[in-house]
């Protein structure tokens, strides 16, 4: 009898999937179907992204091979187009080793402007990176309030870059010609303990520089002796030597 029943209970559930099944089948087959799609979509995705990331590591290296070879004309180009095209950092990468050709190139102010721009786009440590070389393509030529305008976001008490930040200030003054302030800020920089020992060291040595003088003109060095005459040769108003 328990067989019959079991018979009967499985008939029932064969007609309610076939039913469901008609109901449904075509909608369990699309989702299947788009799963299996979408699997192999980002498969695909992924390899694109891989050989675009080669691609663009390989243009990248090119380019910093020229710059190196002070090939400019041809290297900010292959950088620009880096910076345009490139997935991932690589854009980044390329911004900032343009910039760091133009200063090799003696173009200061297309870098600073690069720079800048890589310092609008990120406000982590790569856009830190790009403020304090700004700093440094513009302190030669930039006035101490226009630097500090420029590094304002490093120069915070709790700024990890802030040593970096006064560096490039304190050589504003010392290129301004006030020596006696970038003494004061070097030596400062010294005896700040928070700052690396590489900083500190540096700071150390430019105050004490400083301290004596710097590059102060001492004078002018004396024409060398004139050479005495070769003998037998008469001297200016005179008779010849033996």
């Amino acid at each position: 009898m328990s067989d019959i029943f079991r018979e009967v209970e499985e008939e029932v559930r064969r007609e309610r999937f076939e039913q469901l099944w008609k109901q449904y089948g075509d909608y369990v087959i699309a989702a299947v179907a788009l799963v299996i799609i979408a699997i192999a979509g980002f498969e695909l995705w992924q390899r694109y992204e891989q050989n675009q990331s080669l691609k663009a590591s390989e243009t990248l290296i090119a380019a910093q091979d020229l710059a190196e070879s002070g090939d400019f004309s041809r290297a900010n180009p292959a950088f620009a187009v880096v910076a345009r095209d490139a997935p991932g950092g690589y854009a980044e990468m390329a911004r900032l080793s343009e910039a760091g050709a133009l200063v090799r190139a003696g173009q200061h102010d297309e870098a600073i402007q690069i720079y800048k721009s890589v310092a609008a786009d990120d406000s982590g440590p790569l856009g830190s990176v790009a403020l304090i070389r700004a700093g440094w393509a513009g302190a030669e030529d930039m006035s101490k309030r226009d630097l500090q305008t420029l590094l304002a976001p490093l120069t915070d008490p709790t700024s990890p870059w802030r040593h970096a930040a006064g560096e490039i200030l304190a050589f504003a003054d010392y290129r301004a010609g006030d020596t006696v302030a970038a003494m004061k800020e070097f030596r400062a920089l010294s005896d700040d303990k928070d700052a690396t020992d590489t900083t500190r060291r540096r700071a150390a040595a430019i105050a004490a520089f400083l301290k004596e003088g710097g590059m102060r003109n001492f004078g002018t060095v004396p024409p060398p002796a004139p050479a005495a005459p070769p003998p037998g040769t008469a001297p200016p108003n005179g008779t010849p030597q033996p």
